[in-house]
């Protein structure tokens, strides 16, 4: 009979012999996708329930924006720079981050009313923010949470350029997804309601995924916020969708704009018990 240690030195018997669920190379074959595919959902979906994360506030916005004080030294640092054309541009990019900052600070000032606001709730109604776990309004909303002393739940993503989770999210609720579309299903699976920050591609991607999805009814009414309203009223004529049959009128029922941390967390507080 073959002895262990004859098993182990012959790596095809031993990879076959291997546990199944203990075999990393086995489980990244492209025939056990579908059970990759289960993990990731049951993982997040396990933890949040035993943490007692029920529903959750979904904030998007821009990995790029930079929080106040970081852009302010930045600039400090830029604008002490010798004349030249080079220069020139690297100032007008940092004032620009300046100008962006305003975004950063108020994800951070919405997630901490947010997170005040629920406080004092049963914890089975709190509304908990929930983000991408990454940088720019990812942190600030994390941020905003923790100085509220609030946990907030982060679905990071990993990409070729590595993104580490920000420096703010609750540890215990801090997951790493492979899959875009399992990681999307998760924002919606808890949402009571999204609020989306001017952002880009990833961004927008999210944030018609969820409007598609109210739309079609395949979730329960969910409120949509877009905070920034010359941002978005610039950037997507809904109108002119409107117009050109390309939607009902009535969709434009499934999203509002906002233009203060305030006002965006009285939209959120109707959906709190009395």
């Amino acid at each position: 009979m073959q002895s262990t240690q004859d098993l182990n030195e012959s790596k095809e018997v031993a990879d076959a012999y291997r546990l199944a669920f203990n075999d990393p190379e086995f489980l990244r074959r492209p025939e056990t996708r579908g059970i990759r595919f289960q993990l990731e959902l049951l993982k997040p979906e396990l933890i949040q329930t035993e943490e007692g994360i029920h529903n959750t506030v979904v904030v998007f916005g821009s990995a790029r924006f930079k929080s106040l004080e970081e852009a302010q030294r930045r600039y400090q640092e830029v604008s002490q720079l010798p004349s030249s054309a080079q220069n020139t541009e690297v100032l007008a990019l940092a004032q620009r981050d300046l100008e962006n900052a305003s975004y950063y600070e108020a994800a951070r000032k919405f997630a901490h009313l947010v997170s005040q606001a629920c406080a004092s709730h049963p914890k089975k109604d709190r509304l908990t923010i929930c983000t991408g776990g990454g940088p720019g309004i990812m942190e600030a909303a994390n941020r905003g949470a923790m100085e509220a002393g609030a946990p907030s739940v982060a679905m990071n993503i990993s990409l070729p350029h590595e993104q580490a989770p920000n420096p703010y999210v609750t540890p215990g609720l801090s997951f790493q997804f492979h899959y875009f579309a399992l990681r999307k299903m998760h924002f919606a699976m808890r949402a009571k309601a999204l609020i989306s920050f001017p952002g880009g591609f990833g961004t927008l991607d999210e944030l018609f995924e969820i409007l598609t999805l109210v739309q079609t009814r395949k979730v329960q009414a969910t409120p949509v916020l877009l905070y920034g309203s010359d941002f978005w009223k610039r950037l997507i004529d809904f109108d002119w969708l409107v117009s050109s049959g390309t939607i009902a009128k009535e969709d434009l029922a499934c999203f509002k704009y906002v233009d203060s941390p305030e006002e965006a967390c009285e939209e959120i507080k109707k959906l709190l018990p009395c």
